[in-house]
């Protein structure tokens, strides 16, 4: 029997879920996907898991003893000299410019013991990766200030992949890491983000490859839709926007209008891909951080505290990735704030 301060807190989804990512930390400290081959070098995985669960508090969480300090020595192994993370080999990448902010946000957030020196390169690895003068781009040329998947520098004409969802998980790694949003790399984002804002408020994928606007086109532009629409309101807010800019404003509009609790809005039924239910739990971790009062329905929890999403669209039928997105809706009442 169980007694005194050895007795099992209750059980709560937000504990349970929390719980269920922590059993699956491995040895080396990282988290592995078990689903997707891209994934299981968990050099992105692992920032991304352990920043969620930094927003849940430990007695609600319950880490195993060193569980933090494994999952940031992971990352420190394997971030190279250059500051990179998840650029695994010639031939493999994952995720770089993603897996490298969210390291910066994840040793931000710790604050442990010397956690400045371990970013600093980190910050000026993702500052090279902008679409800048330094690179060779221009204001008037579409992935000006904005950032792609990451390795190597692309130059004109070549552009990759760039898209808003990369963009603004650099600028909240720099927020956290105190650049000022007066610096030179904020105000270019900015253009980027103005470029990706559509009229009505809505914001869309990217202006640089029309084939991933998952929306499609309206009126002879990128419709909006709500994970867009959700991240460009936290690309603003991170770039230091104020909460009454106009652009804000509408966007926040745009949210409240369309909103949808158990699927991201915006997407015409007749779409041949399901993408208001593939993009369900990315949907509902950004729109809990935006406006936390909104009511978002998750699917139901597995008994063993996960959560999966049955469309495979953008690999949130991986525990892992639905999980960690749940968080953000569960521990929402511990912090009504609009930001991280």
């Amino acid at each position: 029997m169980l007694t005194g301060c050895s007795r099992r807190r209750a059980s709560t989804p937000l504990g349970d879920a929390a719980r269920y990512l922590w059993s699956q930390q491995a040895e080396d400290g990282g988290f592995h996907s078990t689903t997707y081959g891209l994934l299981r070098s968990g050099q992105s995985l692992t920032p991304f898991v352990l920043v969620a669960l930094l927003r849940v508090p430990e007695s609600e969480s319950s880490p195993p003893r060193g569980a933090v300090e494994r999952a940031l020595d992971f990352i420190k192994a394997n971030t190279n000299a250059d500051g990179a993370l998840g650029l695994m080999d010639d031939s493999a990448a994952d995720y770089p410019n993603y897996a490298t902010a969210l390291a910066v946000s994840a040793m931000v957030k710790t604050k442990r013991s010397g956690y400045e020196k371990v970013i600093e390169p980190m910050v000026t690895q993702l500052r090279s990766q902008q679409f800048s003068e330094a690179n060779g781009w221009t204001p008037e040329q579409a992935p000006y200030g904005g950032w792609g998947m990451g390795g190597p520098i692309h130059h004109p004409p070549e552009t990759g992949h760039v898209d808003l969802s990369m963009t603004r998980h650099v600028l909240e790694a720099l927020q956290l890491s105190g650049i000022a949003p007066s610096d030179p790399a904020i105000t270019r984002a900015l253009v980027f983000l103005q470029r990706s804002q559509n009229s009505d408020g809505g914001f869309y994928f990217s202006p640089v490859n029309p084939e991933i606007n998952k929306a499609g086109q309206s009126g002879g532009r990128f419709a909006s839709y709500g994970t867009t629409t959700a991240d460009g309101v936290l690309a603003l807010r991170a770039a230091g926007v104020s909460e009454e800019y106009p652009r804000i404003l509408k966007a926040i509009e745009w949210l409240k209008q369309h909103h949808r609790p158990d699927l991201a809005p915006g997407f015409d039924e007749g779409s041949q891909k399901q993408w208001e239910s593939g993009l369900r739990f990315y949907y509902a971790h950004a729109i809990s951080r935006v406006l936390p009062d909104l009511p978002v329905e998750l699917p139901a929890q597995s008994a063993d505290g996960s959560f999966r999403n049955s469309v495979s669209l953008v690999k949130e039928d991986d525990p892992l990735i639905a999980t960690t997105f749940a968080l953000y809706v569960l521990a929402r009442s511990l912090s009504r704030t609009a930001s991280s």
